[in-house]
């Protein structure tokens, strides 16, 4: 019945400001919650749309035509806080009840420096355009669809959504700097990633490689490893999601760590530490040899993996396939690797060998 009731299409962002001014669209019904986006959210949409990437459908529901106005009525069913966003950045007269305390904001450097800073009148006709030509993908309801019919389908949808990880939800919550240099740092070792065999294409679509590579700079942080813990990792993404100080010592740290394990072990190299639950271990101590000297404050020259280092470290990596490693290691490897003693116990095994090589 509702395939006959529904329309798919395309509206541009100048449609629904068009829409607004002229009276015709209803943004908030009676059913829909009145929450509010953070900034960080609304810059991270301004951005999304300047780069043409798509975002989620809006549901629109057609209603009677205005007999004053002559006009079709337009309902948002699903989508209110994106435009809402969108009317807020381009033409918050649009609004009547604006508040520029809740609605006011620009786009952060974070997300977009090009724009960062700007408000939309601000920036040059080609942006402008950009943005107001920027198609969404819209469902239109017809009229006919009563109250009691979106109300069951926008349930079975939820119903539908399988429950979140934490990383997940770290998604959805945080849009600032930390949050912006994980999902960077991980999108750029995905080919990585999936040729040592460290995640598969499940594991990447659930996040498991952001939240690796968030502890990993929690690691570098800290200036030592620890056992995994979720409030460490939310705890990092709060504290820096306004600034980053050393985002860019950091960054380039962690690429050169990457650069070299992948130059010395990444090329058929099939050594244990690339598994998912020992490459946290194995990239902080290659992270412990190549920078003794921790603090993200200096400028440090990273030290280079001698040959006799990388045979170590291979060694390593036969010893525990071929179990004839010490028996602690052995079980370090194969109980919770997520745990601090055992992520120890393999740290100093490794380090041990790398300071005889």
């Amino acid at each position: 019945m509702m395939t006959s009731t529904m329309q798919k299409t395309f509206y541009k962002v100048s449609d629904f400001i068009s829409w607004q001014k002229a009276g015709t669209l209803t943004l908030t019904p009676y059913f829909q919650r009145r929450s509010v986006w953070k900034p960080g959210a609304k810059s991270y949409l301004i951005d999304t749309i300047v780069r043409g990437f798509p975002i989620p459908i809006i549901f629109l529901r057609d209603s009677r035509t205005d007999l004053k106005i002559f006009e079709p009525m337009r309902e948002v069913i699903d989508g209110q806080q994106r435009l809402r966003t969108v009317l807020s950045y381009v033409d918050p007269g649009c609004l009547k009840d604006f508040k520029p305390d809740r609605d006011a904001f620009v786009v952060k450097r974070t997300h977009n420096k090009e724009i960062a800073g700007k408000t939309f009148s601000e920036l040059d006709n080609e942006l402008k355009r950009t943005i107001l030509d920027y198609e969404f993908s819209v469902h239109v309801m017809s009229s006919g669809v009563d109250d009691r019919e979106i109300i069951q389908i926008f349930r079975r949808m939820n119903a539908t959504n399988y429950i979140l990880t934490r990383q997940e939800h770290r998604n959805a919550l945080f849009y600032g700097e930390f949050k912006s240099s994980a999902y960077q740092l991980a999108a750029e070792q995905l080919r990585r990633w999936t040729n040592w065999k460290t995640f598969n294409k499940d594991n990447i679509s659930r996040m498991e490689e952001v939240e690796l590579t968030s502890e990993l700079l929690v690691m570098m942080i800290d200036e030592k490893i620890s056992g995994k813990s979720s409030a460490k990792i939310d705890n990092a993404y709060k504290k820096y999601d306004e600034e980053f100080p050393q985002r860019d010592e950091i960054e380039n740290r962690y690429r050169t760590v990457m650069d070299t394990i992948d130059n010395n072990f990444g090329h058929g190299s099939n050594i244990a530490f690339f598994k998912k639950t020992l490459v946290y271990t194995f990239i902080s101590i290659i992270y412990d040899y190549q920078y003794p000297e921790k603090p993200l404050s200096l400028k440090v020259t990273p030290r280079k993996l001698s040959p006799n280092i990388t045979a170590a470290i291979k060694l390593c990596s036969d010893r525990i396939k071929e179990r004839t490693a010490p028996e602690d290691v052995l079980n370090a490897s194969d109980r919770r690797t997520t745990n601090p003693k055992e992520r120890t116990t393999l740290f100093n095994y490794l380090k041990k060998r790398i300071e005889n090589a």
